[in-house]
């Protein structure tokens, strides 16, 4: 069974609770999302550490229940 945006959105907040989110179904089929995560916990940190934060987040999923996760992180302007 795939991830909803929804479910996704809430894995993040939770590790991430400032973020700004915006999440795109990519494929339309639950299963490729385009993430865009905006949160003061990536300053200072290279884009990978950002990323592995994310995935950190998701708790597994990533691979399994959510198939393909497009991401970009920064912190806010």
């Amino acid at each position: 069974m795939a991830m909803t945006a929804q479910e996704i959105e809430t894995y993040i907040r939770t590790a991430l609770p400032d973020a700004k989110i915006t999440i795109d179904d990519l494929a339309g089929d639950g299963d490729h999302y385009a993430c865009r995560v905006v949160s003061e916990a990536f300053r200072g940190l290279p884009r990978v550490r950002q990323h592995q934060l994310v995935y950190d987040a998701l708790q597994g999923h990533m691979g399994g229940k959510l198939h393909a996760l497009a991401l970009q992180t920064q912190t806010p302007d």
